[in-house]
């Protein structure tokens, strides 16, 4: 395992973003969680509730699963449903047989917590701010026989090119890529969901972020058939609930496709307002990543523990980025909400920014 840069002490891996908003009460500008605002439509509210009336009957997920199956034009033995994302990656850890498992960082932090948790000894590639935190595929340990890399990556929100990511795939190894964020980019561009000719690629994609249902817990897995029966026999008996079902059934149709393509448009154009107000405090030493592709951006400021403790007096919640190993205590992530919400909180940034006994500056490149 590598320790962090400098002999920092190991990041907590199971820190996540609604860690920041839990018992904050009503008051708090979520900026911390990326699930998109205002959802679950009303629509898909609807067909979730119609569903409760097969609840005395165990769940059956044939329907779903071919669902999901033909919007990734893949046959039914490809895919795999799953109490969100997150349960995917257990399942990985502790179904496939690995020897070096290598995760890119930074990323989401449960695929290598997963890892540990099954008693992997789990080697990190650290990507680096210098280089936009872009991937260097030289970088991956040529005997690694398990790969996981997010894209778009979160926390960086950057997105990779398809050809870079598919270009990690090696004979023997398993390579995972997290697309838990790619609806969100518009078109999809980059996403590997649906091919074939990748060897051992396994692609996770979460139904939560997009649609507001990380209560609900849904998501899936497209992967090789072999693959899909190893991890199907790691999981319980009915492990997506009969609610779960019938949302994920509900957010592949031409219907939902379409209303998540017109989502990440607006959301690109919200991200930009975003990185726009940031980069106009760059004079206080604040400096966004760049380009943003993701529903979130990665800035670094000043002393930002204090930075956030201060925007959370003023209702505001973000992410703190030092949980995500290649980051420090400097880091937050944001997430992109609309233009108003980002005024308010720009606003804020530059008041706590601005206070007399504000982080010192840095001299922005």
């Amino acid at each position: 395992m590598r320790t962090e840069p400098g002999g920092a002490p190991e990041p907590d891996l199971r820190h996540h973003g609604d860690a920041e908003v839990r018992d904050a009460g009503a008051g708090v500008v979520d900026l911390a969680v990326n699930v998109r605002a205002d959802t679950p439509p009303g629509w898909l509210r609807e067909e979730i509730a119609g569903s409760l009336s097969s609840l005395a009957a165990y769940p059956d997920g044939r329907a779903a699963r071919a669902a999901v199956a033909a919007r990734h034009g893949l046959p039914v033995e490809r895919v795999l449903l799953t109490a969100g994302a997150a349960e995917a990656f257990v399942l990985l850890a502790r179904a496939l047989k690995v020897r070096r498992p290598v995760v890119v960082h930074p990323q989401f932090t449960e695929p290598e917590a997963a890892l540990r948790d099954a008693g992997h000894s789990v080697d990190r590639v650290l990507l680096r701010e210098r280089d936009g935190f872009r991937l260097d595929p030289s970088a991956v340990p040529e005997d690694a026989d398990l790969v996981v890399i997010g894209n778009p990556t979160n926390p960086t929100s950057v997105l990779h090119p398809a050809r870079m990511v598919a270009g990690l795939a090696r004979p023997g190894r398993t390579l995972v890529v997290d697309e838990a964020f790619m609806d969100a980019v518009p078109g999809e561009r980059e996403a590997l969901a649906g091919r074939t000719d990748v060897p051992g690629l396994v692609v996770l994609r979460s139904l939560t972020k997009t649609w507001g249902l990380a209560g609900l817990r849904i998501g899936y897995v497209l992967a090789p058939p072999e693959i899909i029966a190893e991890l199907e026999r790691a999981q319980p008996l009915w492990p997506v609930s009969t609610p779960a079902l019938a949302a994920a059934r509900a957010c592949v149709t031409p219907r939902a496709l379409a209303e998540a393509g017109h989502a990440a448009h607006r959301i690109a154009g919200d991200r930009a307002h975003l990185v726009a107000g940031l980069t106009a405090l760059a004079a206080h030493g604040v400096r966004v990543v760049r380009p943003a592709q993701g529903p979130f951006v990665l800035v670094r400021v000043p002393d930002a523990a204090t930075v956030r403790h201060r925007l959370r007096d003023l209702g505001y919640a973000v992410r703190r980025g030092d949980t995500f190993p290649g980051l420090d205590r400097d880091w937050i992530r944001l997430a992109v909400r609309d233009r108003t919400t980002t005024d308010g909180f720009l606003k804020a940034l530059s008041a706590v920014l601005d206070a007399p006994d504000s982080p010192p500056c840095e001299a922005a490149p």
